[in-house]
Formats: structure tokens, C-alpha cells, sequence
């Protein structure tokens, strides 16, 4: 690891870490914090939502406002402009485009259409992922930062073969930042879940599971796919994503980096209560 003891972290002039986890645990509540304490704030989903998927994003919602005569008129004309305000708290418009399989007429799409935004958010991922190298790079010698905290999005864990030893994704990050994997409980599960409910967040499945989860998913409730709603199966998925994810992110953290409990956390207020919690752990 770049830092192999607690003393290595206290005495590091660069602090560098990565923090991995469900969306929802802490990583982005903690990087604002540090944020405001001189850390460079590196969000993985506001660099996939900005850089890699930014087109995407912004075709899908020309498409809807083309379906409306006044708005079509309007953005033929240049009358009108459209955007995506993605920022670091809110990534509404890449959920959104990402989208949901099922009924079109409840909000779903195609779940071949599905699949192929899948396939557009992996490649994008990786590329966000290892922008971190580039952007510890530019936040240092642009902007004079000393410390960095790389954001990583929920979905981390499926562009990584948490099995090896040898992939090459973290072989090149863990060379500079520390894999901090920030661990809920059972009762953090369900509250994510109903936070899922209310205000959904990016997903990505990988190709093998995303199939069998579909094909699982008509075949228990007997549906076609014009019969399914898309946010029930949405829900479904979520539950079945965070089983499917626990393991790997505990993987992850014990090959390659240190894990601290969500609940710590939380409690974490100014970025000396960050640096102890790391130090704890690397102790």
C-alpha cells in the first residue's frame, strides 16, 4: 500500500485516498468536508457525467424535448438551450439517462436499448478511474493542493476483478491513493434502499449478472418485458446489487487497502478526525 503503517500516514506530506463503497455510506459527505481543509475533491460520477458521457446525456434529453411540439420548434431554432447540471451532490442526469428497463409508458426503455448505456457507463468508468493518476497530477501542480480524495462512484467494484491480485486497474491506483473501503451494516442497507426509493441513483450491473437478474426477474413474476414496471425492478435490482457487491468491496479492501465502519465515518467533522480514523485503521 502507499502508506504501509499508521506512522507512513501521519508523516506523508501528500495524503492520498480513495474511498470505495455503496453510494449513500459517506464518501461524498466526507470529501466536502475535506474540501474545506485544502483536499483536492476527485468525483468519479461528476467526471463520467461531465467528460465521458456528457454527449449522451444531453442527445437523451434533446430527444424528450424534441417529442414536445413547442420545445422542438424552439431547439430547432436555437430558441432554446438544454443543459445537464450535474454536480458533485446531484447526479439526476446521468440516472436519468442511464435510465430504467420496462413499460415506456411508466418511464422504462428497451431493455436492449438498456443494456447498450450499460456497456457506454463501464467504458467510462474505467477511463473516469484512471483520470485519478491525471487529476492528483493537475491538482498539485495547477492548484497547489497538497492532499487528494478521489470520490469513487458505487459501481467501482464491477470494473474490478476483486479476485486478483494482478488487476490492472488497481495495480496502477493503489501506486497513489490509499483503497479506503467504508463498510455499512445491515440497518445501513435498508435505509439505503429506501433512499434508493426516493432519489435513485446511477446503476451499473455487469453484462453476466444484469441478464440473469432480468431473465430472474420475468421469470419469478411471470412478466414480459412491456409488463415490467421499471421501478419496481429497480428496487429488486438494488437489493440484489448490494448482496452481490458486499463481498467484493471486502475483497478489494483486504487485498489492496484499509476498511473504517460507515458509522465512524459520520462522525467525522474536521480533517484531523480523517486523518485519525486512517491512521486508527492503518494501526
Amino acid at each position: 500500500m502507499l502508506y504501509e503503517t499508521a506512522t507512513d500516514w501521519n508523516d506523508a506530506a501528500h495524503k492520498r485516498v480513495m474511498l470505495f463503497g455503496m453510494s449513500g455510506l459517506g464518501k461524498t459527505f466526507v470529501s466536502k468536508i475535506l474540501r474545506s481543509f485544502n483536499w483536492f475533491h476527485y468525483s468519479v460520477d461528476y467526471r463520467i457525467g461531465t467528460r465521458y458521457l456528457a454527449e449522451h446525456i444531453l442527445d437523451n434529453l434533446k430527444l424528450e424535448a424534441m417529442k414536445n411540439p413547442f420545445l422542438a420548434e424552439l431547439l430547432k431554432n436555437d430558441g432554446i438551450y438544454i443543459g445537464s447540471n450535474i454536480t458533485f451532490e446531484n447526479l439526476t442526469p446521468l440516472s436519468s439517462y442511464l435510465g430504467k428497463p420496462g413499460n415506456p409508458q411508466k418511464g422504462g426503455i428497451a431493455f436492449l436499448e438498456y443494456t447498450q448505456r450499460q456497456a457506454l457507463h463501464q467504458r467510462a468508468e474505467v477511463n473516469a478511474m484512471l483520470d485519478t493518476v491525471q487529476f492528483i497530477n493537475r491538482a498539485k501542480t495547477i492548484y497547489g493542493y497538497e492532499n487528494f480524495i478521489c470520490d469513487t462512484s458505487g459501481s467501482m467494484v464491477e470494473i474490478i476483478s476483486a479476485d486478483s491480485s494482478v488487476d490492472p486497474l488497481m495495480i496502477e491506483l493503489s501506486k497513489h491513493v490509499l483503497p479506503v473501503w467504508i463498510e455499512g451494516s445491515e440497518a445501513h442497507v435498508e435505509e439505503l434502499i429506501k433512499r434508493f426509493v426516493k432519489s435513485p441513483k446511477p446503476m451499473y450491473y455487469q453484462p453476466a449478472l444484469l441478464k440473469k437478474l432480468w431473465i430472474d426477474y420475468l421469470t419469478k413474476n411471470a412478466l414480459t418485458e412491456p409488463e415490467v414496471n421499471p421501478d419496481e425492478f429497480a428496487q429488486w435490482g438494488y437489493r440484489m446489487l448490494l448482496d452481490h457487491r458486499l463481498p467484493r468491496y471486502r475483497k478489494i479492501a483486504e487485498r489492496w487497502g484499509i476498511t473504517v465502519k460507515a458509522d465512524d465515518i459520520s462522525k467525522v467533522q474536521y480533517h484531523n478526525d480523517f486523518n485519525a480514523l486512517i491512521a486508527q485503521n492503518l494501526a
